[in-house]
């Protein structure tokens, strides 16, 4: 017989420090754009695809491996997933060309895709109703601490030993894990199977997927001058190495901040009011990237706010998504993880466009009017199923 109390204590700051590597092996690339570009040969809209090649294979592999393997134990889903993780990474640190590297990084998104929604899904049912929302923040604390730490820290390695050494470094991080969850995690814990006939039960469930389609238009909306933040800076402000490296430091401080706000909030005044502010939000920072060059302790107190309320969303869109569909809580999970990926590469893929129709001036605008949608969403979800 499984404790859950006991079982959700030992587990969250498992799957938390797994959500750092896999969080630091997503969204590096933001970081190491430009010595990426640099070393391929290629543009920095060109480059960008790395991030949009992982967004976009996570949103299609993400809920169909978790449907075909809802029957197996968690313990075994948990390590499999981190070990597919290291082994893209692995292949991305030796990639000698474009076709490589993004084969690389389809399998980790493959092996994130498949881990995420199990975690957050092993800890949701481990966790009572009112704790629902700080149990899931605690879970993806890993997810915003690596945007304090861990991407910064790939840029900055990128920059000195080169981008192929911080694919090595989170390989050698991810193999840890496996080993860790395999220990970790007790065996036999199973919940309410799933397959793939609740995948296409929940994605003909309309109210249930506008909300999860929330999750797309919020992070396109980030996204669109997020992918390209380091070329921003660096042309606006006239920042290198060192202040890019703080500027993601800064940014992920503001991260970490917002994912513990974000799950007070939710449990404080409800899920949906919590995602209306945040998106409202995102319309009114985002333009503000447009006007730079501004004096740097304004930009720093920018990239602190904007995540605040950018990061504080996670929690909030989890518990709610659980309450609209418990049944298939895996499911709902993996769809709303794979929107996250979505809404990236959406993102990434405007900003591109943005960037080459228009410069970088025009990135903060452009998020801004993606954000609009976001808003819109979130009200006629609110409408549809409250």
């Amino acid at each position: 017989m499984i404790d859950a109390a006991i079982t959700l204590r030992r587990l969250v700051p498992v799957l938390s420090a797994a959500k750092f590597v896999i969080g630091m092996g997503a969204f590096m690339v933001i970081g190491l754009l430009e010595p990426l570009a640099s070393d391929l040969g290629v543009s920095a809209a060109t480059a960008g695809w790395v991030m949009t090649s992982y967004a976009l294979a996570y949103a299609v592999l993400s809920p169909v491996l978790v449907s075909i393997t809802g029957d197996m134990g968690r313990r075994r889903i948990l390590a499999a997933g981190m070990a597919l993780f290291a082994f893209g990474c692995a292949l991305c640190a030796v990639a000698p060309g474009q076709e490589m590297l993004f084969a690389g990084r389809i399998l980790a998104s493959a092996g994130a895709g498949l881990f995420t929604p199990v975690a957050a899904a092993v800890a949701a049912g481990l966790s009572t109703p009112e704790q629902r929302g700080k149990t899931l923040a605690a879970v993806f604390f890993g997810l915003t601490l690596s945007q304090v730490f861990g991407v910064p820290a790939g840029g900055w390695i990128a920059y000195t030993f080169g981008w192929r050494v911080a694919f090595w470094l989170v390989t050698i991080l991810a193999c840890a894990f496996v080993w860790l969850l395999w220990i970790r995690v007790p065996r036999g814990l199973r919940f309410q199977p799933v397959s793939l006939r609740d995948l296409g039960r929940v994605l003909r469930d309309g109210p249930t997927m506008l909300a999860v389609l929330f999750t797309a238009s919020f992070l396109a909306a980030i996204y669109v001058p997020f992918t390209y933040i380091a070329p921003l800076l660096s042309q606006t402000m006239g920042w290198g190495r060192d202040g890019i490296t703080l500027s993601l430091v800064v940014y992920g401080c503001g991260a970490v901040a917002g994912n513990l706000m974000g799950g007070r909030m939710a449990d404080r005044i409800g899920t949906v009011r919590t995602l209306t502010i945040l998106a409202a939000a995102q319309v009114v920072l985002m333009p503000l990237f447009s006007l730079l060059p501004m004096p740097e302790p304004v930009v720093l107190a920018l990239l602190v706010v904007w995540p605040l309320f950018g990061w504080s969303f996670v929690a909030a869109q989890q518990a709610r998504l659980i309450t609209l569909a418990p049944q298939a809580a895996s499911v709902v999970l993996a769809l709303n993880a794979a929107a996250i990926y979505v809404g990236a590469a959406i993102g990434s893929v405007i900003g591109g466009s943005v960037l080459s129709g228009y410069g970088l001036d025009a990135l903060g605008i452009g998020g801004g009017v993606v954000g609009i949608v976001a808003v819109a969403n979130i009200l006629l979800s609110r409408k549809v199923s409250g």
